[in-house]
C-alpha cells in the first residue's frame, strides 16, 4: 500500500509550516502538491517542494502573506496575493468567481503579485466542481524562444480549460505552450537522460538534446508559430492586461531562474446554462454527445490517464520511491536549512 492522500497532505503541510508559512498557505500548497502526486504528475509533485522553500529562503516569496479579495460588483474579481504563493490566493477567489459567473454568465478572477509553481488543472477542476466551465492562464519567466528566435523571451505559459461533466470527471486539459514543461527538462537533467529532438535550443541558438544545454538555452514553443502566438497571447492577457509582470520582466526581477517566478494569473469562468439560455438543447447533454463521439473513434479524452491514476491512488495510496521519501524526511527534518 502507498501513502494515503490525507497523510501525505499532513506531511507536506508540516514541511511548509516549519518553513514559516501560515496555516492557510501551507494547507493550500500541500493540497496542490499532493494532488499532483495523486494524479501521477510527478513534475509538479514532491519534486517542487525544495524550489518553494528555496524561494522563501531567498526572500522572493512571503510565507506570511495573507491574500486579499476585492470585489467591486463587476465581472472582474481581484485577489492580491501580496507576494505569497498562488495556491491560497486562488482558493480565496474561486468560490466568488464561480458565483459571479453563474450570476452574469461570465466572470474573471485576476490574481496579482503571486509566486507561481503549480499546474493549472487543479484550479479549473475546482471550478468545474462548482458547476462552471473555466479557463486559466499565466506567464512564467523567460525560458522559451519565439518561433524563429534564438534566445529565451517567452515563458512556458501554461493554459488550462475545464468543462463540468455531471456524474463524472470533468473534461480538462492543461499544457504548457512550450513543447514540454520546464520541469520535464529538469527531471531529464536530474536523471541524466537526453531530451527529445525539437524540445530546445542551446545557448548558441542551435538545437540540442542535452537537458543541461537546454536549461542554459531556451525551450521551443509547441506547434511552431501557432504555439508561439498562443504564448504571446498569454503574455498579453495574463501579464500586460492585468497590470502584472510578463515573462521577461519576471526573469529580470529575479535575476535568473533558480527560484520560482512572481507574476499574475488570469482565470475566466463561464456558466453554460446562462450562455445557452433560450436555445434548444441542454449544453451538458450536447457536450456528452461530443465526448462520446470522440471516444467512439478510439481516441481518449485529455486527463483520462490522470483520472485513472487518481482512482488507483485513492484506493491504494500514493506510491513514492525511496528517493522521494528520503527527500520528504530531509525537508521535514531540516526545513529551510535543507535548501
Amino acid at each position: 500500500m502507498g501513502i494515503a492522500v490525507d497523510t501525505l497532505e499532513r506531511t507536506v503541510g508540516g514541511i511548509f509550516l516549519q518553513a514559516g508559512l501560515l496555516p492557510a498557505q501551507a494547507a493550500a500548497m500541500a493540497r496542490t502538491i499532493v494532488a499532483a502526486e495523486r494524479d501521477a504528475c510527478k513534475s509538479h509533485g514532491v519534486y517542487r517542494i525544495a524550489g518553494c522553500l528555496r524561494t522563501v529562503k531567498a526572500g522572493k516569496a512571503d510565507p506570511a502573506a495573507v491574500p486579499a479579495l476585492s470585489d467591486d460588483g463587476t465581472a472582474i474579481l481581484r485577489v492580491d496575493a501580496k507576494g505569497g504563493f498562488s495556491c491560497a490566493a486562488f482558493e480565496l477567489g474561486a468560490p466568488a468567481l464561480a458565483e459571479r459567473a453563474k450570476a452574469l454568465g461570465v466572470a474573471a478572477l485576476v490574481i496579482n503579485d503571486c509566486t507561481h509553481f503549480s499546474a493549472l488543472w487543479p484550479e479549473v477542476e475546482a471550478l468545474t466542481d462548482m458547476g462552471v466551465a473555466a479557463l486559466a492562464m499565466c506567464p512564467s519567466y523567460a525560458s522559451v524562444a519565439p518561433t524563429g528566435g534564438t534566445a529565451a523571451l517567452l515563458g512556458t505559459n501554461p493554459i488550462a480549460f475545464g468543462w463540468p461533466r455531471p456524474g463524472g470527471h470533468p473534461y480538462v486539459f492543461d499544457f504548457a505552450t512550450s513543447v514540454a514543461a520546464r520541469g520535464e527538462v529538469e527531471l531529464h537533467a536530474r536523471a541524466g537522460k537526453a531530451i527529445p529532438d525539437g524540445w530546445a535550443i542551446g545557448p548558441d541558438g542551435g538545437p540540442t538534446t542535452d537537458p543541461e544545454q537546454a536549461l542554459d538555452g531556451a525551450m521551443l514553443p509547441f506547434g511552431g508559430h501557432k504555439g508561439s502566438a498562443i504564448s504571446t497571447m498569454i503574455e498579453l492577457l495574463a501579464g500586460a492586461m492585468i497590470g502584472d509582470l510578463t515573462s521577461p520582466e519576471a526573469r529580470a526581477e529575479l535575476g535568473g531562474m533558480s527560484m520560482l517566478p512572481r507574476h499574475g494569473e488570469l482565470v475566466l469562468a463561464f456558466s453554460p446554462d446562462r450562455f445557452a439560455a433560450g436555445r434548444p438543447g441542454d449544453p451538458f447533454a450536447r457536450a456528452e454527445a461530443l465526448f462520446d463521439a470522440i471516444l467512439g473513434q478510439g481516441a481518449r479524452l485529455p486527463s483520462q490517464r490522470r483520472h485513472a491514476a487518481r482512482t488507483k491512488a485513492l484506493a491504494d495510496g500514493i506510491a513514492l520511491n525511496d528517493e522521494e521519501q528520503s527527500e520528504l524526511a530531509r525537508l521535514g527534518r531540516l526545513g529551510l536549512a535543507a535548501v
